[in-house]
């Protein structure tokens, strides 16, 4: 199954390549290094001692092609496939800092196997070779709809930070290597009713096809009063969601409020135990403060969180966190941010997630310089503060007192390169 993937690929790239004389052809793509160092969070004992493990280095490499071909105005076909480098401190098994990371490749029918090198994922020691064919599709226009059917891009939603209608692929606050959505696979409708109107529809495709993995949903979105709205039902994985999306303007600043609520288990008899209906919004401001300086404040409401530190750990099996790709464990949370533009080459950027139920912050600034046409280098850093975990009455288990304060602190640089 995995050649016949890549055989598909091959194809579009190939017949992209075949054709370009007789249509338009584009073959571009960048190449991306990250280089991390993780400190894990310190763990008190009993006696008040603190302990924890040593950092550890990641360097994560990514080289990307993009081939597109449009033999008419009616047609595109797009590829891209992903090569992934990875060197790595022996014993570091994954990179995620959340308590239940989210699986960016669920809704895929099949899939490459994630490791070229080693084929034994047990033997991983200092580097690692991944790829991934993460866009085949075609898109075929008409007068009256777009389909666009194989591995592609789906997402929606106007909050800035956390998207609580985004849950086929999401990305998590910490992620830095967010420019290309993860593809997955889709059958989708988009039907064009005005300039800022259509009806978006489509099923995606889960593992094996079953529809217990696997997704469909209805958007509509349209302009009224100067403002965009969009309702949206989903069905997935046995569970029902109605999406809200609101943005405007406001004085000058932008206004927007997203949410979400998901009726769990709906269509699926064996989630028992685990279908409890949740709701998440998030809602926020942004300005041009000056010339160069852009700022946002986000709140989100997690609805499917814990109130108390101490009840983190026992969300994990709920269909939120297993399904609904919510990574956070709290319920409220304020996100501020500011952009700054210190130079034509350089940009600063600072903002933090303050989880106002137990206090504890996850600072992130970052800078990035444009060294050269199409050249970026850039430095930063994770940090969370708060309450740090305690080992509990087990020996080798710890009890989390604040959320942020158990996340390891990330220091990083990266280098792009797009060609």
């Amino acid at each position: 199954m995995n050649r016949f993937l890549l055989k598909i690929a091959l194809f579009l790239l190939w017949t992209a390549t075949r054709f370009a004389v007789g249509g338009d052809f584009s073959l571009d793509g960048y190449i991306k290094s990250y280089l991390y160092v993780f400190q894990p969070a310190p763990v008190r004992d009993a006696a008040g001692n603190e302990s924890g493990p040593s950092p550890e280095a990641l360097m994560s490499n990514r080289l990307r092609l993009e081939a597109s071909y449009r033999p008419s105005n009616r047609v595109r076909i797009d590829a891209a496939y992903d090569l992934a480098p990875r060197f790595q401190s022996e014993g570091m098994t994954g990179n995620s800092i959340l308590f239940r990371p989210i699986d960016p490749f669920s809704y895929r029918v099949v899939d490459l196997e994630t490791d070229l090198y080693p084929s034994d994922p047990g033997s991983i020691r200092h580097f690692t070779l991944g790829h991934n064919l993460d866009r085949a599709a075609v898109t075929v226009r008409s007068k009256t709809v777009d389909w666009t059917i194989g591995r592609q891009a789906i997402a929606w939603g106007s909050a800035r930070v956390i998207n609580p209608t985004d849950i086929l692929a999401p990305f998590a606050f910490e992620a830095l290597d967010t420019e290309d959505r993860i593809g997955i696979d889709a059958v989708r409708a988009r039907v064009p009713l005005g300039t800022l109107s259509e009806i978006d529809a489509g099923y995606i495709f889960g593992r094996d096809m079953e529809f217990s993995k696997s997704a469909f949903y209805g958007r509509w979105a349209f302009n009224a009063l100067q403002t965009d709205i969009s309702f949206l039902f989903m069905g997935f994985r046995g569970n029902l969601l109605f999406g809200f999306d609101l943005a405007r303007s406001i004085g000058g600043a932008g206004f927007w409020l997203e949410t979400a609520y998901v009726e769990a288990g709906v269509f699926n008899e064996d989630a028992v135990g685990r279908e409890r209906d949740y709701f998440g919004a998030s809602t926020g401001l942004d300005y041009n403060l000056t010339g160069e300086t852009y700022g946002f404040l986000e709140y989100h409401f997690n609805g499917a969180g814990a109130s108390l530190a101490g009840e983190y750990m026992d969300r994990y099996m709920e269909t939120a966190y297993t399904e609904g790709s919510v990574y956070l464990m709290g319920r409220h949370y304020l996100i501020p941010g500011i952009v700054h533009q210190y130079s034509p080459l350089v940009s600063i950027t600072f903002q933090s997630l303050i989880n106002v139920t137990d206090a504890s912050v996850f600072w992130a600034p970052q800078a990035e310089y444009n060294i050269a046409q199409n050249v970026y280098l850039g430095a930063g850093a994770f940090v969370g503060t708060g309450k740090g975990p305690v080992l509990d009455e087990s020996p080798t288990s710890a009890a989390y007192r604040s959320e942020f304060g158990g996340y390891p602190n990330i220091f990083f640089a990266s280098l792009r390169r797009y060609f």
